[in-house]
């Protein structure tokens, strides 16, 4: 059932993808006929909406390849560096779209209010259409990425629909390009918060919504815990979390040691940390300041136990 799920929507981001590319042609031609930079405008956020999609199809299938002799902890990232693109594609745009608006202000150019009130419908229909598709996984952070850029493309369609009748009825030329400044500032509120998210994950920054102190905290109370440190928390994906630290705990067996480790993974799992690597040391040893050799035990869903030097 869940395999189905992610094929539904790697299907749902393939399909918007020729849908809207085939409604870029369209919209770009309507842009010339009419004369409107709002329509060319959204049209070149609907060409990067198109290229969105592809990459978020891309990285959405390739996030769920398992892992192997090269990339190790799998492929989770290839979804998150996409929606980084996506965002960043967006903001570049934005720039290009203030400029030629600026442009336009300076010296209006008519426009044909019917047109763009035609193909603003159109897409608002298109995006409106792919959004409800997209919805149900919004909580994948390339998924969620997709969707704003629908998002946005959805609201620019109300805002020129709007400007095209504001057009009609006063014959104020200047709105064309205003609303196309104002496309380029909701792309850019809009791609912030997942560059910001997506870069998090790229640097392998503390997951949102943790807090180091409250996981070493929480470590702390379990029994035969005497001490946590060198504590690193990061994702691997904008729902998967990784761990690893040193934990101090008496001078025992590996044997004795594994009701510890139990205790300590079922903690994690309240933080929705599923991968974790811990290190135990002696009290002895961590005393003396030498190195030690001691055992170095993962917990993923089953643990596992290695030899370290």
């Amino acid at each position: 059932m869940h395999h189905h799920h992610h094929h539904g929507t790697g299907k749902i981001l393939k399909w918007s993808a020729v849908a809207t590319l085939a409604f870029v042609v369209f919209e770009v031609g309507a842009g010339f006929r009419a004369g409107s930079l709002a329509l060319l405008s959204d049209a070149g956020h609907n060409f990067t909406d198109a290229l969105a999609l592809i990459m978020a199809a891309f990285g959405y299938y390739l996030q769920f390849r398992p892992a192997d002799d090269v990339k190790t902890y799998g492929y989770h990232r290839a979804g998150v560096l996409a929606a980084f693109v996506n965002a960043l594609t967006l903001v570049i745009l934005s720039l290009f779209l203030f400029w030629e608006a600026m442009e336009r202000l300076l010296h209006p150019a008519p426009v044909q209010s019917t047109i763009m009130m035609v193909v603003s419908a159109i897409a608002l229909l298109l995006n409106s259409g792919i959004m409800l598709g997209l919805h149900r996984d919004k909580n994948d952070l390339n998924v969620r990425a997709a969707f704003i850029h629908m998002l946005g493309d959805a609201l620019s369609s109300v805002a020129i629909i709007a400007g095209a009748i504001l057009i009609r009825w006063t014959g104020w030329l200047q709105v064309d390009p205003i609303l196309s400044i104002l496309i380029g500032v909701l792309i850019i509120w809009t791609a912030w918060d997942i560059i910001k998210e997506s870069l998090n994950v790229l640097l392998e920054g503390l997951p949102s919504g943790l807090e180091l102190r409250h996981v070493t905290d929480a470590m702390r109370g379990v029994e035969g815990v005497m001490d946590v440190h060198d504590l690193h928390i990061w994702s691997l994906s904008s729902s998967a979390h990784a761990l690893s630290c040193h934990v101090l705990i008496d001078d025992m067996p590996p044997s004795s040691s594994e009701a510890i480790l139990k205790r300590i993974n079922t903690v994690l799992c309240r933080f929705h940390i599923h991968h974790s690597t811990v290190q135990f040391e002696h009290v002895k040893c961590a005393l003396s300041q030498m190195p030690c050799t001691i055992p170095v035990q993962h917990g993923h869903d089953h643990d596992h136990e290695h030899s370290h030097e």
